[in-house]
């Protein structure tokens, strides 16, 4: 079996920067008292405001770092690498923490960025492009959680989740998902991860799992390919309140207190969800035995991912448009490849693979 380590098999290999040394994640340099790294379920609700939003993500966050290390078990941890946002710390500031080269991580990583700033002639164009009236200058706020899983092995799918808020003056909307990229198709557990999130959106919308299915299948699509990149899972913008709809465009007029305060709810217990949705089928799947050509066709399916994210990703459009680029790349897989015209031989694990990348299905 390879372990992570200096053997390239791509063509084209990118490589993260050399680790940062691991450090705890220290927030009162922010202004905010430290958070335990007990496990998230056990906090107590908080009432909706950005302040807990705030205190909510890098809760999350400390947490989900600590879990994964732990399960990784090689005894690498996160770095810690908190940053500003300009000269000016009221424009915000972010927490990128990074493990590379674990036993069975390659590359994990959770990046927080908390923003305060105004709207760019970019950013404004974009959102109105998607039916958000919004002016350029208007002063905004944004908070989000972002994390991609790269594992060693190549029988573990990627994963990748997000919570994100955003406001512009009275108006303000809630977005995140989570999906799975698997190199080679497992029907059981695939079923397993959608019944998971599909479960988890009936608590507060019964049409929100169909919504968001599609909607993702629709989003994670590389359509110079004709392929989607990966089995999908549940993804949505401009969330306000539910029972109003994902896809379709929601009233402009402001979701009440109560309603974003439920919205809220249902982030809270979507981010608690993200291990537990996964890591399962880490543990069952870790130690399967590869070879070369699995190894291969790994390199090969992270170089469809980083086409998806460089291409099409809305995320990184926005960020590219005045971010961190250390931050907004940080999803972007250590290893991959490009090989010309690669098809895979009928009836094998990789062929079946492709043909549910061209051929969503319902798996819940």
């Amino acid at each position: 079996m390879y372990t992570c380590g200096p053997r390239l098999y791509s063509l084209l290999a990118i490589t993260a920067s050399p680790p940062r040394t691991a450090v705890p994640c220290a927030f009162a340099a922010f202004g905010l008292s430290s958070f335990p790294a007990a496990p998230v379920t056990d906090q107590p609700p908080l009432p909706f405001s950005q302040l807990n939003f705030e205190k909510f993500l890098l809760s999350t966050q400390e947490s989900i770092c600590e879990q994964l290390a732990a399960e990784d078990g090689s005894g690498k941890q996160f770095c810690c690498d908190k940053w500003q946002r300009g000269e000016d710390s009221s424009l915000g500031y972010g927490i990128t923490r990074v493990l590379e080269c674990g036993s069975l991580m390659e590359k994990a990583a959770a990046n927080v960025s908390i923003i305060h700033g105004h709207l760019s002639e970019g950013r404004a164009k974009a959102m109105s492009a998607r039916g958000r009236n919004v002016e350029v200058g208007s002063e905004y706020f944004a908070g989000a959680l972002s994390i991609v899983f790269h594992p060693c092995n190549p029988h573990v799918p990627t994963f990748r989740s997000d919570v994100r808020y955003f406001e512009v003056g009275n108006f303000g909307w809630f977005g995140g998902g989570a999906d799975l990229t698997p190199n080679y198709l497992d029907v059981d557990e695939t079923h397993h991860f959608h019944g998971f999130l599909k479960e988890l959106c009936d608590q507060f919308d019964p049409s929100l799992y169909h919504q968001a299915k599609v909607a993702c299948d629709s989003y994670f699509y590389i359509p110079a390919r004709k392929e989607h990149r990966g089995i999908g899972g549940i993804f949505f913008d401009d969330l306000e309140f539910f029972n109003k709809g994902i896809v379709d465009r929601p009233s402009e007029k402001n979701a009440a207190e109560s309603d974003r305060g439920q919205v809220f709810e249902f982030i809270r217990k979507l981010a608690e969800g993200f291990l537990p949705s996964y890591l399962p089928t880490v543990k069952r799947k870790r130690d399967v035995p590869y070879g070369d050509k699995e190894r291969q066709w790994q390199l090969l399916r992270r170089g469809r991912y980083l086409e998806f994210n460089l291409l099409y990703d809305r995320g990184v459009k926005f960020g590219l448009d005045g971010g961190r680029i250390e931050s907004i790349m940080v999803s972007a897989p250590p290893l991959i490849a490009w090989k010309y015209n690669v098809t895979p031989e009928a009836g094998t694990a990789e062929a079946e693979m492709m043909e549910v990348l061209k051929s969503p299905r319902m798996w819940a």
